[in-house]
């Protein structure tokens, strides 16, 4: 069953400046003033329909509360008048929201459960207000209330059940982005046929579409797809593979003679670089001569001979390079000395 509710602000329960908009306003009827969090919460009489809520003493302490539990949406209320019923408990903690569910001891306190968890912190601002009904002075038509966190198998549940569900659309949105990710598939690589055959010859004698055909041949060859009535065909493709070898040894050859090109035209570039900073080096050998010394000051000098300990290192750096390039030509030239066979003369 659900309990009507009345129009109730939400702020009820919130931390700090709580001030009545009229205290003679029947409900609780506050609202939150967000100028200092730093203020105590300011609690006023409240005025319901059949009864009337009379604040706590502000000097007293907060009431002690039990560790909220996880999903809490109920609350324990002690405190309750002897002579009060469901209704006057609707009357009183229907404005803080949405009531599902009320157990109500023989005793002097109840069980309520809310639709929504935020609910339970507007129902423990009510905790150490003293009620009266109407204007009855009996004991049993006045109690102070004490509100307390409760724990009920249900707000478990429901909360075990969230928790479920968020860790199901976490894990669902992990696999989505490792989806996106993923590099793709490669495509399956289909099954010999008669077909296939004949167009997979074709591809193997195109150099642009020899890779990916020379890989299906593998795959076929693998799998066992050879037998005595298509080995013809399986000779045939081999053969023509066979065919690539003087085309790739052709490239091959083209690319060593433009690797010894770009080799050649680097070692005379570098050449022209170490001759370059020869030149700056004499430059500055020049310079640290007394006749030109004696005439700069002590911060020229100084940056003088900086820069030509500098270009120095830098020219004696690329020097070392080129004679690596030229050692290492002259060791494949004596190499290549060394292959040829000695040719012996008869008798």
């Amino acid at each position: 069953m659900r309990y009507p509710t009345k129009d109730f602000d939400p702020s009820l329960g919130m931390m700090g400046g709580i001030t009545p908009m009229n205290p003679m306003m029947p409900g609780l009827g506050m609202v939150f003033n967000p100028l200092s969090q730093d203020l105590p919460v300011v609690k006023e009489i409240i005025h319901c329909t059949t009864c009337t809520l009379f604040p706590p003493n502000p000097n007293l302490p907060q009431p002690a509360t039990r560790d909220r539990p996880p999903g809490c949406k109920t609350v324990f209320v002690g405190g309750v008048p002897e002579n009060s019923n469901e209704q006057l408990i609707v009357e009183v903690f229907g404005q803080c929201g949405e009531i599902v569910a009320i157990r109500k001891s023989k005793k002097n306190f109840c069980h309520i459960r809310f639709a929504e968890e935020f609910t339970v912190d507007k129902a423990l601002f009510l905790s150490g207000y003293r009620i009266r009904l109407g204007s009855s002075t009996d004991k049993k038509d006045s109690g102070r209330l004490h509100v307390d966190f409760a724990q009920a198998r249900d707000d478990l549940y429901e909360w075990e059940c969230h928790q479920r569900m968020l860790a199901r659309e976490e894990r669902h949105r992990r696999k989505i982005e490792d989806d996106l990710f993923r590099p793709p598939s490669p495509p399956p690589i289909v099954h010999y046929s008669d077909h296939e055959s004949s167009q997979l010859g074709d591809k193997i004698k195109d150099d642009g579409q020899f890779p990916e055909a020379v890989h299906v041949l593998l795959t076929w060859l693998e799998r066992g797809e050879v037998n005595r009535r298509n080995a013809n065909n399986f000779y045939s493709m081999i053969q023509a593979s066979n065919g690539h070898i003087r085309r790739l040894t052709g490239e091959k050859s083209q690319h060593e003679k433009e690797v010894e090109e770009a080799k050649d035209k680097f070692k005379i570039a570098l050449a022209g670089i170490v001759g370059q900073f020869e030149q700056i080096v004499s430059v500055f050998q020049a310079a640290s001569k007394q006749k030109a010394w004696d005439h700069f000051t002590k911060a020229q000098r100084k940056n003088l001979d900086m820069w030509r300990k500098q270009a120095e290192e830098i020219r004696n750096m690329h020097s070392e390079q080129l004679m690596g390039i030229r050692r290492e030509e002259e060791m494949e030239m004596s190499d290549d000395d060394m292959e040829d066979p000695p040719q012996h003369q008869g008798l």
